[in-house]
């Protein structure tokens, strides 16, 4: 096969690009385009295509829409993340919306379970952090329970997430109690593998979801979404769309956690700017 000399044409970038832009909603400037390439031609050589053209004849037939587009959308995205990170968050988590959240349910009456989306989830480190942290504070809160849902568009990572097997690299940011409560060592020392314990696993669920799809069909509002460091790959127009989607699934007195390097300025969205990132519906 000769994949490896075949080029990425000005003109099947331009299509691709806006393919992607209306599937899935990343915008692809004209400077990726060598990124591109040099990732689609993985995908070349996993299906035996002699060139981008074969490729994109493929990609664009129904076959392909259907099958290829999400390993396409998995190839291009970036799925960078790990555990406890952008700390911050965590602790006013703690500090201010738990218990403010709590104080809620009491004073209505409701005392129903939690419910969190972290949405653009990745491998899944973000809700994994997020049950443990809801774990420690559920020890000294009576009645306390909680559950989160995993969102993201690439079926690559959701795999990893809901094997919840991580390199031990991966999770020096964890604090060595938590570390010892829910983790569970590879009974091969030299594997350098650990895994989230059963009960953990059983609070965290994952889901595959498009935020271009016009409704996310979820059928009850969550009291905290968390959506890190996912709408910089949206251009203005289309992260306001989200945003907008993303109200839909707050009440009032919810809270939503954004990227320390996104903003919701000029969104015009009925959130109330309570610290870094942090906002709740009003």
């Amino acid at each position: 096969m000769d994949y490896f000399h075949s080029r990425l044409t000005d003109d099947q970038f331009e299509r691709i690009r806006r393919l992607i832009y209306d599937q899935a909603g990343i915008e692809m400037e004209p400077q990726k385009k060598s990124m591109v390439e040099v990732r689609l031609r993985k995908r070349l050589a996993q299906l035996a295509f002699s060139s981008f053209g074969e490729y994109e004849h493929y990609l664009f037939s129904p076959e392909g829409m259907k099958v290829e587009l999400v390993n396409m959308v998995d190839a291009l995205t970036t799925n960078t993340t790990h555990f406890f990170r952008e700390s911050p968050h965590f602790d006013f988590l703690l500090k201010h919306v738990l218990p403010d959240l709590v104080e809620r349910q009491r004073v209505s009456g409701t005392g129903r379970p939690l419910r969190i989306w972290s949405a653009g989830c990745s491998s899944g480190e973000e809700p994994y952090t997020l049950g443990m942290l809801l774990s420690e504070f559920a020890e000294g809160t009576p009645g306390f329970d909680f559950s989160i849902i995993g969102t993201d568009i690439s079926t690559t990572v959701l795999d990893v997430a809901k094997k919840a097997i991580y390199d031990e690299d991966k999770i020096g940011l964890i604090p060595q109690e938590m570390m010892r409560k829910y983790l569970l060592r590879s009974r091969n020392k030299d594997a350098g593998k650990v895994r989230i314990n059963p009960a953990l696993r059983s609070k965290v669920r994952f889901e595959r979801l498009n935020f271009m799809e016009k409704n996310f069909g979820f059928r009850v509002p969550f009291d905290i979404i968390f959506c890190r460091n996912v709408i910089i790959y949206f251009d203005f127009e289309t992260q306001q769309k989200l945003l907008n989607k993303f109200m839909n699934y707050l009440e009032e007195g919810s809270y939503l956690f954004m990227g320390h390097s996104e903003t919701l300025y000029g969104m015009g969205l009925p959130l109330n700017h309570l610290a870094p990132a942090t906002y709740q519906r009003i």
